[in-house]
Protein backbone atom coordinates (compact mmCIF):
# COMPACT_ATOMS: atom_id res chain seq x y z
CA UNK A 1 0.00 0.00 0.00
CA UNK A 2 1.91 3.43 -1.21
CA UNK A 3 1.49 6.36 1.25
CA UNK A 4 4.21 8.65 2.07
CA UNK A 5 5.89 8.08 5.25
CA UNK A 6 7.03 10.79 7.34
CA UNK A 7 8.57 11.39 11.13
CA UNK A 8 7.31 12.47 14.49
CA UNK A 9 10.16 13.30 16.94
CA UNK A 10 10.66 14.15 20.61
CA UNK A 11 14.11 14.37 20.69
CA UNK A 12 14.13 11.69 23.78
CA UNK A 13 16.18 12.39 26.54
CA UNK A 14 17.47 8.56 27.47
CA UNK A 15 18.58 7.72 30.78
CA UNK A 16 22.23 8.81 31.61
CA UNK A 17 22.12 11.13 28.64
CA UNK A 18 21.71 15.06 28.52
CA UNK A 19 19.64 17.44 26.14
CA UNK A 20 22.43 18.65 24.15
CA UNK A 21 23.15 14.92 23.14
CA UNK A 22 19.05 14.05 22.35
CA UNK A 23 19.33 17.48 19.84
CA UNK A 24 22.07 15.61 18.37
CA UNK A 25 20.43 12.47 17.35
CA UNK A 26 17.27 14.48 16.18
CA UNK A 27 19.44 16.02 13.78
CA UNK A 28 21.35 13.14 12.92
CA UNK A 29 18.04 11.44 12.37
CA UNK A 30 16.51 13.93 10.27
CA UNK A 31 19.62 13.74 7.71
CA UNK A 32 19.06 9.75 8.20
CA UNK A 33 15.31 10.30 7.40
CA UNK A 34 15.99 12.25 4.02
CA UNK A 35 18.17 10.10 2.66
CA UNK A 36 15.88 6.95 3.33
CA UNK A 37 13.28 9.40 1.50
CA UNK A 38 10.76 10.23 4.22
CA UNK A 39 8.53 12.42 2.98
CA UNK A 40 8.39 15.24 6.03
CA UNK A 41 10.01 15.59 9.81
CA UNK A 42 8.08 17.21 12.56
CA UNK A 43 9.11 18.30 15.71
CA UNK A 44 6.45 17.95 19.23
CA UNK A 45 6.16 20.66 21.54
CA UNK A 46 6.33 19.07 25.02
CA UNK A 47 7.38 21.68 28.49
CA UNK A 48 8.75 20.34 31.77
CA UNK A 49 9.19 16.84 30.70
CA UNK A 50 12.93 15.56 31.03
CA UNK A 51 12.40 12.82 28.84
CA UNK A 52 11.60 15.40 25.86
CA UNK A 53 13.74 17.73 24.47
CA UNK A 54 11.68 19.48 21.78
CA UNK A 55 10.27 22.42 23.89
CA UNK A 56 11.44 25.09 21.16
CA UNK A 57 9.79 23.78 18.77
CA UNK A 58 10.72 26.36 16.24
CA UNK A 59 13.72 26.94 16.86
CA UNK A 60 14.27 22.91 16.82
CA UNK A 61 12.74 22.92 13.39
CA UNK A 62 15.37 25.60 11.95
CA UNK A 63 18.28 23.67 12.91
CA UNK A 64 16.75 20.69 11.39
CA UNK A 65 15.63 22.57 8.27
CA UNK A 66 19.27 24.29 7.80
CA UNK A 67 20.71 20.25 8.45
CA UNK A 68 18.63 18.96 5.63
CA UNK A 69 17.77 20.24 1.86
CA UNK A 70 15.04 18.44 0.53
CA UNK A 71 12.80 17.34 3.03
CA UNK A 72 9.47 19.14 4.22
CA UNK A 73 10.34 20.08 8.16
CA UNK A 74 7.52 21.30 10.81
CA UNK A 75 5.70 21.09 14.33
CA UNK A 76 3.72 18.17 15.22
CA UNK A 77 2.79 20.29 16.54
CA UNK A 78 2.60 24.16 18.04
CA UNK A 79 0.51 23.87 21.05
CA UNK A 80 -1.58 27.59 19.73
CA UNK A 81 -2.99 28.49 23.04
CA UNK A 82 0.61 28.48 25.21
CA UNK A 83 1.45 31.31 22.39
CA UNK A 84 0.12 34.61 21.17
CA UNK A 85 -0.65 33.81 17.42
CA UNK A 86 0.83 37.03 16.16
CA UNK A 87 4.06 35.36 17.66
CA UNK A 88 4.27 32.13 16.21
CA UNK A 89 3.42 33.74 13.06
CA UNK A 90 6.29 35.47 12.98
CA UNK A 91 8.56 32.26 14.20
CA UNK A 92 6.89 30.49 10.97
CA UNK A 93 6.65 33.15 8.98
CA UNK A 94 10.89 33.56 9.46
CA UNK A 95 11.36 29.97 8.81
CA UNK A 96 9.25 29.97 5.50
CA UNK A 97 10.91 32.85 4.19
CA UNK A 98 14.18 31.19 4.66
CA UNK A 99 13.21 27.75 3.45
CA UNK A 100 10.42 28.33 1.09
CA UNK A 101 8.35 25.37 0.46
CA UNK A 102 9.67 23.38 2.97
CA UNK A 103 8.04 24.52 6.31
CA UNK A 104 4.50 23.32 8.01
CA UNK A 105 2.94 24.68 10.71
CA UNK A 106 1.00 22.10 12.30
CA UNK A 107 -1.52 23.14 15.56
CA UNK A 108 -2.74 21.48 18.62
CA UNK A 109 -4.84 22.93 21.30
CA UNK A 110 -3.54 21.07 24.45
CA UNK A 111 -1.05 22.52 26.33
CA UNK A 112 1.53 19.57 26.20
CA UNK A 113 2.23 20.21 29.99
CA UNK A 114 0.64 20.35 33.16
CA UNK A 115 -1.77 23.04 34.61
CA UNK A 116 1.16 25.10 35.97
CA UNK A 117 3.85 24.94 33.73
CA UNK A 118 1.02 26.25 31.06
CA UNK A 119 0.32 28.58 33.20
CA UNK A 120 3.99 29.69 33.05
CA UNK A 121 3.81 29.83 29.76
CA UNK A 122 0.87 31.98 29.21
CA UNK A 123 1.31 34.10 32.45
CA UNK A 124 -2.28 34.34 33.06
CA UNK A 125 -5.21 31.83 34.32
CA UNK A 126 -7.34 33.88 31.88
CA UNK A 127 -5.58 32.05 29.11
CA UNK A 128 -5.46 28.63 30.19
CA UNK A 129 -9.01 28.17 28.40
CA UNK A 130 -8.94 26.48 24.84
CA UNK A 131 -12.25 27.43 23.90
CA UNK A 132 -10.84 29.94 22.00
CA UNK A 133 -8.93 27.75 19.58
CA UNK A 134 -11.02 28.15 16.38
CA UNK A 135 -10.58 31.92 16.74
CA UNK A 136 -6.74 31.63 17.66
CA UNK A 137 -6.49 29.62 14.37
CA UNK A 138 -8.24 32.11 12.24
CA UNK A 139 -6.43 35.06 14.05
CA UNK A 140 -2.76 33.42 13.54
CA UNK A 141 -3.90 32.53 9.73
CA UNK A 142 -4.45 36.38 9.21
CA UNK A 143 -1.16 37.45 9.95
CA UNK A 144 0.29 35.59 7.09
CA UNK A 145 -1.87 37.71 4.91
CA UNK A 146 -0.59 39.77 1.58
CA UNK A 147 -2.07 43.09 3.70
CA UNK A 148 -0.87 41.92 6.88
CA UNK A 149 1.85 44.28 8.61
CA UNK A 150 3.27 41.17 10.48
CA UNK A 151 6.66 40.55 8.74
CA UNK A 152 8.22 38.30 7.88
CA UNK A 153 4.87 36.50 8.01
CA UNK A 154 2.91 38.73 5.00
CA UNK A 155 3.33 36.42 2.09
CA UNK A 156 4.88 33.87 3.82
CA UNK A 157 2.34 31.32 5.03
CA UNK A 158 3.33 27.63 5.52
CA UNK A 159 0.58 25.09 5.11
CA UNK A 160 -1.07 25.38 8.26
CA UNK A 161 -2.59 21.38 9.74
CA UNK A 162 -4.76 21.08 12.50
CA UNK A 163 -3.44 18.20 14.74
CA UNK A 164 -6.08 16.08 17.12
CA UNK A 165 -6.29 13.50 19.58
CA UNK A 166 -10.13 13.56 19.26
CA UNK A 167 -13.46 15.11 17.50
CA UNK A 168 -13.22 18.61 17.89
CA UNK A 169 -9.73 19.41 15.93
CA UNK A 170 -10.99 17.10 13.33
CA UNK A 171 -14.45 18.54 12.97
CA UNK A 172 -12.41 22.22 12.98
CA UNK A 173 -10.23 21.16 10.40
CA UNK A 174 -12.95 20.05 8.03
CA UNK A 175 -15.03 23.28 8.69
CA UNK A 176 -11.73 25.03 7.45
CA UNK A 177 -10.76 23.12 4.92
CA UNK A 178 -7.52 22.49 6.22
CA UNK A 179 -5.48 19.06 6.45
CA UNK A 180 -5.98 17.11 9.39
CA UNK A 181 -3.20 14.83 11.36
CA UNK A 182 -4.59 12.47 13.76
CA UNK A 183 -2.63 10.93 17.37
CA UNK A 184 -3.26 7.01 16.97
CA UNK A 185 -0.19 6.57 18.67
CA UNK A 186 -1.98 7.55 21.90
CA UNK A 187 -5.64 8.03 20.95
CA UNK A 188 -6.18 4.44 18.78
CA UNK A 189 -9.63 3.93 20.18
CA UNK A 190 -10.53 7.36 18.37
CA UNK A 191 -8.69 7.17 14.91
CA UNK A 192 -11.40 5.61 12.49
CA UNK A 193 -14.33 7.79 14.19
CA UNK A 194 -11.86 10.93 13.96
CA UNK A 195 -11.17 10.77 10.47
CA UNK A 196 -14.67 10.26 9.23
CA UNK A 197 -16.08 13.55 10.84
CA UNK A 198 -13.10 15.14 9.63
CA UNK A 199 -14.23 13.85 6.28
CA UNK A 200 -17.90 14.31 6.59
CA UNK A 201 -17.16 18.12 7.83
CA UNK A 202 -14.40 18.82 5.20
CA UNK A 203 -15.14 22.16 3.25
CA UNK A 204 -13.03 23.13 0.32
CA UNK A 205 -10.92 25.77 1.62
CA UNK A 206 -7.05 25.98 2.04
CA UNK A 207 -7.31 22.62 0.17
CA UNK A 208 -9.82 21.43 -1.94
CA UNK A 209 -10.44 17.74 -1.11
CA UNK A 210 -9.38 16.28 2.61
CA UNK A 211 -6.07 15.14 3.24
CA UNK A 212 -5.27 12.87 6.35
CA UNK A 213 -2.37 11.99 8.24
CA UNK A 214 -2.31 9.59 11.90
CA UNK A 215 0.76 9.45 13.80
CA UNK A 216 1.86 5.47 14.57
CA UNK A 217 4.19 4.68 17.38
CA UNK A 218 6.20 1.91 15.27
CA UNK A 219 9.38 -0.13 16.43
CA UNK A 220 10.83 -2.60 14.06
CA UNK A 221 13.99 -4.80 13.73
CA UNK A 222 15.38 -7.35 12.68
CA UNK A 223 13.50 -10.07 15.02
CA UNK A 224 9.98 -10.13 16.86
CA UNK A 225 12.05 -10.56 20.02
CA UNK A 226 14.26 -7.51 19.29
CA UNK A 227 11.22 -5.21 18.83
CA UNK A 228 9.77 -6.15 21.87
CA UNK A 229 12.47 -5.57 23.93
CA UNK A 230 13.34 -2.32 22.08
CA UNK A 231 9.69 -0.77 23.38
CA UNK A 232 9.67 -1.74 26.56
CA UNK A 233 11.48 1.40 28.28
CA UNK A 234 9.19 3.34 26.23
CA UNK A 235 6.02 1.64 27.93
CA UNK A 236 8.02 1.88 31.30
CA UNK A 237 8.08 6.07 30.60
CA UNK A 238 4.29 6.30 29.57
CA UNK A 239 3.80 4.09 33.09
CA UNK A 240 5.71 6.81 34.99
CA UNK A 241 4.49 10.26 33.72
CA UNK A 242 0.58 8.59 34.08
CA UNK A 243 1.61 8.15 37.66
CA UNK A 244 2.73 11.84 37.42
CA UNK A 245 6.82 11.06 37.40
CA UNK A 246 7.86 11.55 34.41
CA UNK A 247 11.88 10.72 33.71
CA UNK A 248 14.15 10.23 30.85
CA UNK A 249 13.88 6.96 28.72
CA UNK A 250 14.53 4.42 30.90
CA UNK A 251 17.43 2.26 30.22
CA UNK A 252 16.58 -1.95 29.47
CA UNK A 253 18.48 -2.44 32.50
CA UNK A 254 16.36 0.10 34.24
CA UNK A 255 13.33 -1.19 32.51
CA UNK A 256 14.29 -5.14 33.91
CA UNK A 257 14.88 -3.61 37.20
CA UNK A 258 11.14 -2.26 37.69
CA UNK A 259 9.27 -3.81 40.01
CA UNK A 260 6.01 -3.87 38.24
CA UNK A 261 2.40 -4.79 39.93
CA UNK A 262 0.02 -7.19 37.78
CA UNK A 263 -2.00 -3.44 37.32
CA UNK A 264 1.44 -2.02 36.06
CA UNK A 265 1.57 -5.05 33.26
CA UNK A 266 -2.32 -4.51 32.35
CA UNK A 267 -1.39 -0.62 31.60
CA UNK A 268 1.84 -2.10 29.51
CA UNK A 269 -0.15 -4.45 28.08
CA UNK A 270 -2.70 -1.89 26.99
CA UNK A 271 -0.57 0.41 25.66
CA UNK A 272 1.38 -1.36 23.59
CA UNK A 273 -1.03 -2.84 21.99
CA UNK A 274 -1.80 0.08 20.04
CA UNK A 275 1.41 0.31 18.63
CA UNK A 276 3.31 -1.41 15.74
CA UNK A 277 6.33 -3.65 17.02
CA UNK A 278 8.00 -6.56 15.35
CA UNK A 279 10.27 -7.95 12.50
CA UNK A 280 10.12 -6.41 9.10
CA UNK A 281 6.85 -9.10 8.20
CA UNK A 282 5.40 -8.25 11.22
CA UNK A 283 5.49 -4.50 10.67
CA UNK A 284 4.56 -4.68 7.26
CA UNK A 285 1.60 -6.58 8.30
CA UNK A 286 0.36 -4.45 10.85
CA UNK A 287 1.03 -1.34 8.74
CA UNK A 288 -0.55 -2.50 5.77
CA UNK A 289 -4.43 -3.06 7.73
CA UNK A 290 -3.61 -0.10 9.58
CA UNK A 291 -3.68 2.23 6.24
CA UNK A 292 -6.44 -0.22 4.69
CA UNK A 293 -8.67 0.42 8.17
CA UNK A 294 -8.27 4.43 8.52
CA UNK A 295 -8.40 5.10 4.80
CA UNK A 296 -5.30 7.71 5.33
CA UNK A 297 -3.14 9.61 2.82
CA UNK A 298 0.03 9.87 4.97
CA UNK A 299 1.56 7.59 8.11
CA UNK A 300 3.64 9.74 10.23
CA UNK A 301 6.00 7.33 12.56
CA UNK A 302 7.55 8.23 16.09
CA UNK A 303 10.30 5.72 17.01
CA UNK A 304 10.84 5.93 21.01
CA UNK A 305 13.57 3.22 21.86
CA UNK A 306 16.39 3.94 24.30
CA UNK A 307 19.45 3.27 21.67
CA UNK A 308 20.06 6.36 19.00
CA UNK A 309 21.36 3.48 16.52
CA UNK A 310 18.30 0.88 17.23
CA UNK A 311 15.95 3.81 16.06
CA UNK A 312 17.93 4.51 12.90
CA UNK A 313 17.41 0.82 12.24
CA UNK A 314 13.68 1.06 13.03
CA UNK A 315 13.44 3.99 9.89
CA UNK A 316 16.00 1.51 7.89
CA UNK A 317 13.41 -1.42 7.86
CA UNK A 318 10.40 1.08 7.48
CA UNK A 319 12.67 2.26 3.77
CA UNK A 320 12.88 -1.26 2.69
CA UNK A 321 9.58 -2.78 3.85
CA UNK A 322 7.27 0.47 1.49
CA UNK A 323 10.31 1.26 -1.01
CA UNK A 324 7.34 2.34 -3.44
CA UNK A 325 6.47 5.09 -1.13
CA UNK A 326 9.90 6.79 -0.59
CA UNK A 327 11.99 9.03 -2.89
CA UNK A 328 15.79 8.69 -1.29
CA UNK A 329 17.58 12.02 -1.57
CA UNK A 330 20.32 12.16 -4.06
CA UNK A 331 22.54 14.00 -1.29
Amino acid sequence: MSVPFSVLDLAPVVSGSTSGQALRNTLDLARHAERLGFHRYWLAEHHAMPGIASSATAVLIGQVAAATATMRVGSGGVMLPNHAPMVVAEQFGTLEALYPGRIDLGLGRAPGTDQATALALRRSPEALSVDDFPEQVVELRGYFGADSKVTPAAGNEPPVWLLGSSGYSARLAGLLGLPFAFAHHFSAQNTVPALNLYRESFRPGALDEPYSMIGVSVMAADTDEKAREMAQPQALAFLRLRRGAPGPLPSPAETAAYPYTALDRQMIDSRLADQVIGGPETVRTQLDALIERTGVDEMMVVTQVFDHADRLRSYDILADLYKESFAPSPA
